[in-house]
């Protein structure tokens, strides 16, 4: 059995990796699950660079082969805000109410047409040899004017994906709808595809 940490206390983030990296004799722990290390100082401009900083650190500590993801909204009225700050957009790490309620504020006067959005998502993975494959991915869509729905995470009842037609956020369909056309999705495919 091969051990694959995931870089990550997010269940959801968890659930979307485990459903979509089936490999057989894969076994996924999170870092619950591993001895405690201090997390790394996530500092980098691009997704790609944090996911880097996550799974090094997470290889370094345990040994096993790890993965890890950065991910975020980039909104272009707000000139690629919040990117890489996502998480901590209004000042507190994973505050989804207050992180969505600042996104509306400074969308408050851009008009419908102007609220072009897109998730992006990076994922490292580095095997026990140190051998790292990088993968990403993408969903374009818009920011709604309130929230709908109560599943998912993050901004999901705020982005309408162009996929839905604009009109259903992420956070009104099932995690297997969601899955087939998010961002983490795309980028967990396309990782699939490079380590298969």
């Amino acid at each position: 059995m091969r051990k694959v940490v995931i870089a990550t206390n997010n269940a959801h983030k968890v659930e979307e990796i485990r459903s979509a990296l089936d490999f057989e004799g894969w076994e996924f722990v999170t870092l619950s699950q591993c001895p405690p290390y201090d997390e790394p100082i996530e500092d980098a401009d691009t997704f790609e660079g944090n996911a880097r900083i996550k799974a090094r650190a997470a290889h370094a500590h345990t040994g096993y082969a790890a993965l890890a993801d950065d991910s975020g909204l980039v909104v272009d009225a707000l000139g690629g805000a919040p990117g890489v700050l996502s998480a901590r957009y209004a000042g507190t790490h994973g505050d989804d109410e207050a992180n969505n309620a600042k996104l509306l504020e400074e969308l408050a006067d851009v008009e419908d047409g102007h609220r072009t959005a897109r998730f992006v998502c990076s994922l490292v993975f580095i095997d026990e040899q140190g051998r790292e494959v990088c993968a990403s991915g993408s969903v374009e869509g818009r920011i709604a004017r309130s929230a709908a729905g109560a599943k998912g995470f993050g901004y999901d009842p705020l982005f309408l994906p162009d996929a839905f037609g604009g009109k259903t956020s992420l956070a009104e369909v099932s995690q297997d709808e969601k899955n087939a056309i998010s961002h983490r999705g795309n980028a967990l495919r396309a990782l699939k595809d490079a380590l298969a």
